[in-house]
């Protein structure tokens, strides 16, 4: 069973499996000036292991529950949009905010990720400056804005 978990800190957990995607996101995200604590996994499994606190994510400090996550829908062993089937589905997951963050332009993507129940759906910004200018929006408008549970 999975315990919700009602802090104070605000953690934003990537699931990308690009590493020099998940730096550019890290470092926007430092350049914006943003108070929100990071986390990064792989992959939909991975995603799956750190909300379900399996292995090294028991580790409740080091691995804090995400207040959104950002999920990139192109993944190995566990795509974005399988994880996001399962974290819909899930009565304890259900609520959690999930932004699709992509290059994944294609109609179907978009129409299907929002038929499973995604908050948002973005493409990966063209260029570090508009990365920087999304990851600002994005944490005034989910930390700021929105009364999250």
């Amino acid at each position: 069973m999975i315990k919700k978990v009602l802090r104070n800190r605000k953690c934003i957990l990537v699931a990308d499996d690009d590493a020099d995607d998940r730096e550019l996101i890290k470092v926007a995200f430092e350049e914006s000036g943003t108070d929100a604590e990071l986390l990064f996994v792989e992959n939909g499994e991975e995603l799956m292991f750190y909300l379900s606190r399996h292995g090294k994510y028991a580790d409740e400090e080091k691995y804090p529950f995400p207040s959104i996550i950002l999920l990139d829908l192109n993944m190995p062993r566990k795509d974005g949009r399988e994880a996001l089937r399962e974290i819909k589905e899930d009565v304890h997951l259900k609520w959690l905010p999930i932004i699709i963050l992509t290059t994944s332009t294609e109609a179907k993507d978009i129409s299907k990720c929002y038929e499973l129940g995604v908050n948002s759906y973005t493409i990966k910004p063209a260029n570090f400056s508009e990365l920087v200018t999304f990851t600002r929006m994005l944490h005034a408008y989910w930390f700021t804005i929105v009364q999250l549970p």
